[in-house]
């Protein structure tokens, strides 16, 4: 594929994952994306011939490698799993506040919609956690932890986080991320 293909199928990505993550995936609509992206409705089929599904399924995929590169990059600096979750808490409160709280995280609002029905999407959205999840034990394990309670831990945290997330976007109130924030650092400090 050349160079205008990628780019096209690269501006379908992005339109997904923006409306997706602010409206859901059934708020989302292919038209939607095809206007947000400015790509002509053959090149939709193109680049994504089974549909819908793929096209999130790829948006999906993308967000959590992008969080999954920030917690790379973190752990690439030496800082402690709890800097790093502090870190990636202040740049999704961020995100939040610049979006005037119509974002949150990029999986959880699909997650949510489609863990009941739609097995393709919800496996995607488990497989992004548990890379998150398993990047942050790892970070743990690093800090002396057993992985059996680094893996617990990191299981702990990551629920703590996407709680914060959603109380933060209802409530439009960075409030929840820092308490999150600071309920993460003491259970850090005592596992």
């Amino acid at each position: 594929m050349g160079a205008k293909g990628e780019e096209t199928r690269a501006r379908l990505i992005a339109a997904t994952r923006a409306l997706i993550e602010a409206q859901g995936y059934f708020g989302t609509g292919l038209n939607q994306v095809l206007a947000e992206s400015g790509a002509p409705r053959g090149s939709l089929y193109f680049h994504f011939p089974s549909g819908k599904d793929q096209l999130v399924t790829a948006a999906l995929t993308e967000a959590g490698q992008e969080i999954s590169g920030l917690i790379d990059s973190f752990a690439y600096e030496k800082l402690s799993a709890a800097v790093i979750v502090r870190r990636l808490l202040d740049a999704f409160s961020d995100r939040m506040e610049g979006s005037a709280y119509s974002k949150g995280c990029p999986i959880a609002t699909v997650a949510l919609e489609v863990a009941g029905g739609n097995e393709e999407l919800r496996r995607v959205c488990a497989e992004v956690y548990d890379t998150w999840q398993q990047a942050l034990a790892a970070q743990l394990v690093t800090e002396g932890r057993a992985p059996g309670a680094a893996d617990a831990t990191a299981g702990a945290v990551l629920a703590q986080f996407e709680g914060a997330l959603l109380l933060a976007r209802v409530r439009h109130s960075h409030t929840p991320l820092d308490q999150a924030a600071l309920t993460i650092q003491l259970l850090l400090a005592m596992s």
